[in-house]
């Protein structure tokens, strides 16, 4: 069996490994599709993390220096998979033979997981839908973090999958008005066909144009998704005298094209940072929680409600090592790469 690993800063491979002995609360899955992520994994994938030379201390709160000979590398790439249970624990109950399920695991051939970190595929969802289960996750965060309702205004900078999910999710929360920003094409069309009312690129003078476009006001609430530091100040310019800017992506590096001397020192405006799922308990605590999250988003897509129609460009199993080429020299190839086996 093979399995996808990131050696080193944009440096993948494939590797054998031999699956173990099923213990009795574990299932063993066959891989059918899977899918990246490509904001975060992507930024990790390219060393392009504080991770690389950082870790996390989770008592203290802060990045510190790597301990010793640490490091990120290697570690296994992909987000999502789905696929059919092919061995069962003697313990578990849950899961027959022949199930499909998906789970919050990586590009590889086979998985021998704990029962828990797997569900079966949600009734009426197709294997698309499932797939972006988790950009979709933090776009419902996002719009409720950016605390808008009915009449207000509000720009999506960054239009990937979390981008256009969020865009679609703006709209059912009664903005009456939706601007997106991004540098393809084809990604701005998209917007424009799930609900965005203007669409810009990052070649003019984006947070001028979104004052232009609201009176000389601003929007109400910028959901910058992208993780571009030069979007940030666009969002930062085109929100309006108090309004909130809502940080979804990973920023990596240095904050080139952002000066918070300038319109963030004046207006007077509230950024909400980081929305990350894993970041609980949430502001709206108990009300909401992850589980709460998850079965809202699946809804919304069993009702048709999200449309991720484009999202995925799908390529076989060997193929996938040229696909992160691809990534590699083009990270905004495709919206959602997606992997057959």
């Amino acid at each position: 069996m093979r399995e996808l690993i990131a050696v080193a800063p944009g440096e993948v491979v494939f590797r054998d490994y031999e699956e173990r002995e099923l213990r009795p609360d574990e299932v063993r899955i066959k891989s059918e599709i899977s899918a990246e992520k490509h904001g975060t994994h992507l930024s990790f994938f390219l060393g392009k993390v504080p991770n690389v030379n950082k870790e996390w201390d989770n008592e203290l709160e802060l990045f510190v220096a790597r301990k010793g000979n640490s490091s990120l590398f290697p570690f296994h790439l992909g987000n999502i998979t789905i696929g059919t249970v092919i061995e069962v624990g003697s313990k578990v109950d849950r899961f027959r033979l022949g199930d499909r399920v998906w789970g919050y695991l990586p590009i590889r051939e086979t998985h021998t997981v704990d029962a828990d970190r797997v569900s079966h595929i949600p009734e009426g969802l197709t294997d698309e839908e499932v797939l972006c289960i988790d950009p979709a996750t933090v776009a419902l965060m996002s719009v409720r973090e950016g605390r808008f309702s009915l009449g207000d205004k509000v720009a999506v900078f960054g239009l990937g999958a979390i981008g256009l999910l969020t865009v679609q999710m703006a709209r059912l929360n009664g903005a009456i008005f939706i601007i997106a920003v991004d540098p393809i094409e084809e990604r701005r069309n998209l917007a424009k066909k799930f609900g965005a009312d203007l669409t810009l690129s990052p070649e003019i003078d984006v947070g001028l144009e979104i004052k232009l476009a609201t009176g000389k006001r601003g929007v109400d609430v910028s959901i910058e998704t992208s993780g571009s530091y030069k979007a940030l100040h666009q969002a930062i310019r085109g929100t309006r005298y108090g309004g909130t800017i809502v940080t979804t992506s990973l920023y990596h590096g240095e904050g080139i094209g952002l000066d918070l001397g300038e319109e963030w020192h004046i207006n007077r405006h509230t950024m909400v940072s980081g929305i990350r799922v894993e970041s609980e308990p949430y502001r709206d605590h108990p009300r909401w929680d992850r589980k709460r999250i998850y079965d809202t988003v699946i809804g919304l897509f069993r009702k048709k409600l999200l449309n991720i129609e484009g999202f995925l460009h799908t390529v076989s199993f060997e193929e996938v090592l040229s696909a992160y080429k691809t990534l590699k020299n083009n990270p905004n190839q495709w919206i959602k790469l997606g992997v057959r086996y």
